[in-house]
């Protein structure tokens, strides 16, 4: 039995350390917010709207570009027992929105291990050990890897193409980038072109062969895309064709903010790498054969620079490999740390380590935080029932607070209805049937302050025993009709 364990431990340990930590970041921080919304959405009518379109959210909110439905699909096939279970013992949806995550984070950790398991292969155990270390001690990565995004689903697909890669498969990598560019997210479009421009510079592969092995595949997947979303979307439809027009040729990405040239690496790389950032780019001077692996996933950072709007989520694709460079840079700092130079580095790298603890953990607390409509909602479904059980509540839940932390997951059923009407004029909303607002302003005419929630604001610096402390102010409000007298005769925290 004992040896059974040991060999359980020894083949998926490491795989139980991340997924922990991905585990519980969904369970304490199970909201999701607007740049998800699409995906939670999605997962949520296929999983308890099914075949009835015509309640679809998608449909009443498009949103900017569309978008494929195919890893909703994937993921929702996994979770649906989970959910059919849920559903029998009468659950709240709540939970279904933390089982749909939980799925989502098994294949992405699924492909994480398969490019470990090369990882091991190719540079070794002690490699593959820090390559676990720094990214369970990195916090973007296991915070995304649950979250339904189209760069993470994406993430799944590119993991993939990373593992053949080292493996030597090259044209099942090539293949891989080119079902996430179609399908997912059209940018690995510029990780793609200069890894296959280094395959052919380096002769590891030939121009027609991948012309033969992959125009097929990728007619394959523009007509698998084309087929379930014209379907879905009710129209004919190529949905990350219209993003790439959107964003590239367009360039209507800006419209949501702009960065500098260098944010990425100046910014995002340092947040998202913390220790892993100066040990990946001493890994590519120490190893000769790390260099051909980070210079495409470098190339797609540099190319991806060039377009003015960015963000973190955008780039998460390439830490696979800059963890792997990191590894071996660390990997190499521990076998020779008795030497005079390599002793100084050594002594550093912990240091390091327990910086990118501090920085994930600094991190966290501002994440959860940062869902405060989420965590307003539940409060008013535990505070909220009125005596009245036969009479509709309404809540109407404004553009804010429909961004930052509420999905369909978390609605009830009977007695408690939604609505995320946009455009109603403030002075209109006491003419209408809503028994709560949900909204980001204090006071609305016909309505009185019941309880506010806090979020996120900005990090303090200090002087004490925690240097560092979050700054938290009142960004969701939850107004009851004044004219409802069930509402105002009821005991509330009050606001502030």
């Amino acid at each position: 039995m004992a040896l059974d364990s040991s060999k359980f431990l020894k083949c998926y340990g490491y795989d139980m350390l991340l997924g922990s930590i991905a585990a519980f970041y969904v369970i304490t921080v199970p909201y999701t917010k607007v740049e998800e919304s699409f995906n939670v959405q999605a997962m949520h009518d296929i999983l308890y709207h099914r075949h009835h379109l015509d309640n679809y959210d998608h449909l009443e909110f498009p949103g900017v570009v569309p978008r494929t439905f195919i890893g909703a699909l994937l993921v929702s096939s996994l979770a649906s027992p989970v959910i059919l279970l849920l559903n029998l013992l009468h659950v709240p949806k709540l939970y279904g929105l933390v089982a749909v995550r939980l799925a989502l984070g098994c294949i992405i950790l699924s492909t994480l291990r398969l490019f470990r398991l090369q990882v091991r292969d190719k540079f070794g155990h002690q490699v593959e050990a820090f390559f676990v270390i720094l990214t369970a001690l990195q916090f973007h990565l296991l915070f995304y890897c649950t979250r339904p995004l189209p760069n993470i689903l994406a993430l799944g697909v590119v993991n993939l193409a990373y593992a053949f890669w080292l493996k030597g498969k090259v044209y099942a990598a090539l293949n891989c980038l080119i079902f996430a560019t179609i399908v997912f997210r059209c940018d690995i479009l510029l990780l793609l072109g200069p890894l296959g421009l280094e395959l052919l510079l380096t002769k590891s592969i030939s121009l027609w062969e991948t012309l033969k092995c992959c125009f097929w595949f990728a007619l394959f997947c523009i007509g698998l895309t084309v087929l379930i979303d014209s379907i879905m979307w009710r129209r004919l439809l190529w949905p990350e064709f219209e993003v790439f027009w959107f964003n590239s040729v367009l360039n209507r990405s800006s419209e949501w903010g702009t960065h500098t040239f260098h944010w990425y690496f100046t910014s995002a790389l340092p947040r998202s790498l913390l220790a892993a950032f100066p040990l990946f780019m001493l890994g590519v001077l120490l190893d000769r054969r790390v260099l051909l692996f980070v210079l495409p996933v470098l190339s797609f950072v540099l190319l991806y620079s060039k377009l003015p709007h960015k963000e973190l989520r955008f780039i998460i694709s390439s830490v696979p490999v800059f963890n792997l460079s990191a590894a071996i840079a660390a990997s190499r700092i521990y076998n020779n740390r008795k030497k005079a130079f390599w002793k100084l580095l050594y002594f550093m790298m912990p240091g390091l380590l327990l910086i990118s603890l501090g920085c994930t953990t600094i991190t966290f607390m501002a994440s959860y935080e940062n869902y405060p409509s989420g965590h307003a909602l539940k409060s008013l479904h535990q505070l909220g029932h009125l005596a009245n059980r036969t009479r509709e509540q309404w809540v109407h839940i404004d553009t804010f607070s429909a961004m930052s932390g509420i999905s369909r997951f978390c609605e009830n059923d009977f007695p408690w209805r939604y609505s995320k009407e946009e455009g109603i004029p403030e002075g209109e909303l006491c003419l209408r049937k809503f028994t709560y607002l949900i909204t980001e302003h204090p006071t609305v005419h016909g309505f009185k302050c019941l309880f506010t929630v806090d979020g996120f604001s900005k990090v303090r610096l200090q002087y004490g025993i925690t240097p560092i402390s979050l700054v938290r102010k009142p960004k969701v409000y939850v107004l009851g009709n004044t004219r409802n007298e069930d509402v105002m005769h009821r005991n509330w925290p009050g606001c502030s």
